[in-house]
């Protein structure tokens, strides 16, 4: 920090070039046993599902009612048409009120708390001090946009224009007099894999030189920003801590760490262990 920040220093970088890009799900808060925005989505099936008797003709249905796993997983296109239906055909406000009151009353079925106070007490600090010492700090996730436009700021500090997700359809309607902007049943860009740099390139403009993911998911954002000349920090959280969080990584179908493991190896990045290196995980008034 302070060969990047002190006037003077070979390293220096300049305040508007101080990007840090942090991804979400695993990086900055819990995605086990399954990503949270995913279990949201399965939720608003449930609640919506009495208005909708057309899906039972959708082989996913059942499933999702019983919680099959295994038959979802065998069913996945069909699935994916189903969140897509169940998540759309709304306007932008009232999907953001079904977030917020989705936040407020669900609870992880393990752990057992809100989902957000699963955040990482030491990513909050890591943001805190970033943003003090003149970063700006991007959330890039393969998480929706307005999924975690709803929250990111009054949990990370992060504001609502540095939050670059997954971009789903969305349409503008004149209703009345009354415009709005109303959910779509399909995906515009995949800010996941490969779209993350290209997420970061459109929306920033500028090449990150502190990128924080979990997964392989995060391999290419972690690669584009050690890309090239200059100053750069890349760091990977190992989740290896089943007391106080989850222990996985080269087989875990959620949040597998594994090529970009052997990436941080290869390139010199900073894995993190959770179980070493983290005197907490989660906030203490959480706990």
């Amino acid at each position: 920090m302070a060969d990047v920040t002190r006037d003077g220093s070979a390293s220096y970088v300049p305040p508007a070039e101080r990007i840090a890009v942090f991804d979400n799900d695993g990086t900055l808060w819990s995605e086990q046993p399954l990503y949270f925005q995913f279990v949201f989505m399965i939720d608003q099936v449930k609640a919506q599902a009495a208005a909708h008797p057309e899906w039972k003709r959708n082989p996913a249905f059942q499933a999702l009612m019983a919680g099959d796993l295994r038959e979802l997983s065998a069913q996945k296109k069909p699935l994916l048409q189903l969140l897509a239906q169940a998540n759309s055909g709304m306007n932008v406000a009232d999907y953001d009120a079904r977030i917020e009151a989705w936040l407020a009353s669900a609870k992880h079925p393990t752990l057992h708390r809100p989902y957000t106070s699963l955040v990482f007490q030491p990513q909050l600090e890591l943001l805190t001090y970033l943003r003090a010492n003149g970063f700006k700090t991007y959330i890039v996730s393969g998480g929706t946009t307005q999924f975690m436009r709803a929250w990111v700021e009054r949990v990370y500090g992060v504001p609502p224009e540095q939050v670059i997700g997954t971009d789903e359809g969305l349409k503008y309607e004149s209703r009345d007099g009354q415009g709005e902007l109303v959910r779509e049943p399909k995906v515009d860009f995949v800010d996941d894999g490969p779209g993350k740099p290209v997420g970061i390139y459109r929306r920033i403009g500028r090449k990150p030189i502190l990128a924080f993911g979990n997964s392989d998911g995060d391999l290419q954002m972690l690669e584009y920003t050690t890309t090239g000349q200059g100053p750069h920090l890349a760091l990977l959280v190992h989740h290896d801590d089943a007391a106080r969080e989850f222990a996985y990584d080269r087989q875990s179908k959620v949040g597998r760490l594994d090529r970009a493991w052997d990436a941080a190896v290869a390139r010199g990045w900073t894995v993190v262990s959770m179980k070493d290196d983290w005197a907490t995980v989660f906030p203490l008034s959480s706990q």
